[in-house]
């Protein structure tokens, strides 16, 4: 019986660890090789940013909150892939979804981490974008053509990097 909790218990905790944190209903999603929807949020800094603000520029948008436990895993892998990858033509945006600035940026002075965060305090983006689970991870090409998903979080700097070859020559 103890055996029968304990696989009842641990299965539910694999399958969020594995495939990140789900937070709605499936409802198609934004599609590779469609044009990624242009947005206008705001930063930690308070500065208005859109995305139409990277065109020309390879971007990883990554939809993320703090208190996934799958997102802060990534976390370290994609500030790595921010210092490492932006002087070769790669805008990181991460976007947090739900959260307020003081909350985020609690966590981002918690861990130590320098990328950049914008705010989708409403939700309104994360529900154009169709996010179903997060994180979610979009790869950008210079043109603003979606050349990548991924729906979970990353296990290391280099499995990010395999979709970065996809969109930055």
């Amino acid at each position: 019986m103890v055996k029968l909790i304990k696989t009842v218990i641990l299965i539910p905790i694999l399958v969020v660890l594995l495939t990140g944190c789900i937070s709605g209903q499936e409802s198609g999603g934004t599609k590779e090789g469609e044009s990624a929807p242009d947005f206008r949020l705001q930063s930690l800094d308070g500065e208005t940013v859109s995305l139409s603000d990277y065109h020309g520029q390879a971007v990883l948008l990554n939809f993320w909150a703090t208190w996934c436990g799958p997102c802060v895993g990534e976390m370290p892998y994609l500030q790595e892939i921010h210092e490492e990858w932006t002087t070769r033509g790669l805008a990181l945006v991460a976007v947090n979804v739900g959260e307020t600035s003081s909350q985020v940026n609690g966590f981002m002075n918690y861990y130590n981490l320098s990328l950049p965060v914008l705010l989708d305090t409403q939700r309104s983006v994360s529900e154009r974008y169709n996010i179903i689970g997060i994180p979610t991870t979009f790869f950008i090409d210079k043109d603003g053509i979606i050349q990548g998903k991924v729906v979970g979080a990353f296990p290391s700097k280099e499995s990010i990097e395999r979709y970065l070859e996809d969109i930055i020559p």
